[in-house]
């Protein structure tokens, strides 16, 4: 769904539309379209990766990643530049969604969290990365926007191989 129409302002964001957003970002991902998930965030939002279980205050924690629009920018561009050296060679990933829960919705937006599995194959290995995603959407014109995206990885305090690409 790309624009919206009046009607759906006034209702609350369905779970299935939640869904589809959230998988839409994840074929992106998983296809290297870096421009068109760029254009899925608001100029605002925060793409967050937490290192201890259960923070919140994400400003003030070691953090893997605390992104803003220009971190975003730059994290994407090292991906595709060949500069990277935990990106090269590049990474294949599938991302598996599951476990959608609807946290709060309205017609502004909503919380969605999901679980997410993601398969990296790079140098003829194998690695599975289990996580707890946290989204808020707002509605915009245009369609959903990502406002916030915190992945909770089961074992992100501990050590983790360089991860070459975007979770």
């Amino acid at each position: 769904m790309n624009a919206i129409d009046t009607d759906m302002i006034a209702a609350p964001v369905t779970l299935d539309e939640a869904m589809h957003f959230a998988w839409l970002e994840a074929d992106l991902l998983d296809s290297a379209a870096y421009d068109e998930w760029q254009a899925l965030w608001t100029p605002t939002a925060r793409y967050v990766v937490p290192i201890a279980p259960g923070v919140t205050d994400f400003e003030n924690t070691l953090n893997y990643a605390y992104d803003d629009a220009e971190m975003r920018a730059k994290r994407a561009e090292r991906l595709v530049s060949g500069q990277s050296v935990s990106a090269s060679p590049v990474a294949r990933t599938v991302r598996l969604l599951s476990r959608f829960r609807l946290l709060r919705s309205d017609r502004e937006g909503c919380h969605l969290r999901c679980a997410q599995m993601l398969t990296e194959f790079r140098r003829g290995r194998e690695r599975t990365y289990a996580a707890d995603v946290e989204f808020v959407y707002v509605r915009k014109p245009e369609g959903l926007r990502i406002e916030r995206k915190v992945v909770r990885l089961v074992n992100g305090a501990e050590a983790l191989g360089g991860i070459g690409y975007i979770l």
